[in-house]
């Protein structure tokens, strides 16, 4: 796609701008579960394994779909494939409002999963068709504070603040669910009048062209073409490895992130202080978006930095499992979301890097790390619950979210080995 076909700086900025709204609906709504979720569990009479599985369960949609939902974002475009994500997940939070236990709650859980899929690939298509490769490192980190803000919003606001003045988590589901349906039409307009899934039109068009001449023949990417990427992509060795880390990041993120504010009550913490210690875990979340990659390009040391990481994150894990409250625990919180953090980034900018990857087999790099990496986004909430009601404590999952961090690293270092340290 030449610069001239592409929708100029400042509007393009503005269109990610409003976009990220999606991201930001998107994990208030999904994390407003986990923020009410002692509450919920005994409105409804869930045991902690079905908590755990509610909780993990908009992960577990990604398993099966991740790949396809990518592929349909290709074609459609990331104007009407993000309205249409969002009103999903705006219809799944309104029903959710209305569960009346285990399973009503699970199926309106998985529904919003569906729609997330289409934000968590869509984001990063509507950025690649509005943006040079050079120039997608600063809209990519707009819309990942985004959803920080929205996942920390759901903790700090949504759980103290708008529940009890709203009468509680229903009518909080309730308006949420309205707010984002509201905001996917919203987004539907904005869309079209700025054309967005025309720009994907024509950039599909170009990559199509490419290709083309590449084959040197007219015809477009063949069937055995296609095949051939998918193996390419599923056996690429260093990849394998980045999906590791992916899955490990997510067990790790998911699980505490699910977690956290039940296991802060459980010593006594009082529901608004834990929603906001919550909330501090996705600020410096927030801060190793920002920071980790940047230093990280700066000094060519991507793989190093997910050693790092790794590392720094499963040192927090094993803090919140070792103190029970006060400055050592604010202080491990803080620790284990900066570490974390700074894989999230990472995880993403690493494949069109690789070689055989690239720039044009991106997409479909990240679809399968989500595909599987979401395997861990889902066990690490079941984990967590599960081994709390075989035990009676909280210690043996936050322990294998500890070893999550160690496998990171451990994998980061094997990536470091084979691939150098670009």
């Amino acid at each position: 796609m030449t610069d001239r076909m592409r929708m100029d700086r400042r509007r393009a900025y503005g269109a990610v701008v409003v976009a990220t709204l999606s991201y930001t609906f998107l994990m208030f709504v999904w994390f407003s579960l986990p923020a009410y979720l002692p509450v919920i569990i005994g409105d409804l009479g869930l045991s902690n394994t079905q908590a755990g599985v509610v909780a993990g369960a908009v992960p577990l949609t990604y398993i099966p779909i991740a790949l396809f939902t990518g592929m349909a974002i290709d074609r459609i475009g990331p104007g009407r494939s993000l309205a249409a994500g969002v009103l999903v997940y705006g219809v799944a939070q309104l029903v959710r409002s209305f569960a009346t236990g285990f399973p009503s709650l699970l199926a309106a859980t998985l529904l919003l999963g569906v729609g997330a899929t289409a934000v968590t690939f869509g984001l990063p298509k509507l950025v690649s068709v509005l943006f040079p490769p050079s120039e997608t490192g600063v809209p990519s980190s707009i819309y990942l504070v985004g959803a920080s803000t929205g996942t920390a919003s759901a903790f700090a606001v949504g759980r103290p603040i708008l529940g009890p003045a709203l009468g509680g988590w229903r009518a909080l589901f309730f308006w949420s669910g309205v707010v984002a349906i509201g905001y996917g039409l919203t987004w539907a307009v904005v869309a079209r009048r700025l054309r967005i899934d025309a720009h994907n039109r024509a950039a599909n068009g170009a990559a199509a062209n490419a290709d083309a001449a590449a084959d040197g023949d007219g015809s477009s990417r063949t069937l055995a073409t296609i095949r051939h990427d998918f193996e390419l992509v599923l056996t690429h060795r260093e990849l394998q490895l980045v999906v590791v880390i992916g899955t490990m990041y997510l067990l790790l993120a998911h699980g505490l992130q699910s977690w956290l504010p039940a296991v802060l009550e459980a010593r006594g913490v009082s529901p608004d202080q834990a929603g906001r210690t919550t909330s501090l875990l996705v600020a410096a979340n927030v801060v190793g978006v920002l920071t980790v990659p940047a230093v990280a390009d700066r000094v060519g040391a991507r793989r190093t930095a997910l050693i790092v990481c790794g590392i720094i994150a499963s040192l927090g894990v094993t803090g919140v499992l070792a103190t029970d409250i006060g400055l050592l625990l604010v202080g491990s919180v803080l620790v284990t979301g900066f570490g974390y953090g700074g894989l999230s980034p990472l995880i993403r900018a690493i494949p069109p890097d690789l070689e055989g990857i690239g720039a044009r087999l991106t997409g479909t790099a990240v679809g399968f790390i989500f595909a599987v990496g979401e395997i861990g986004g889902f066990l690490g909430p079941v984990l967590v619950g599960t081994l709390h009601d075989v035990t009676g404590s909280y210690a043996p999952g936050l322990a294998i979210l500890a070893l999550g961090g160690l496998v990171v690293a451990a994998a980061g270092t094997a990536l470091r080995s084979r691939d150098g340290d670009g």
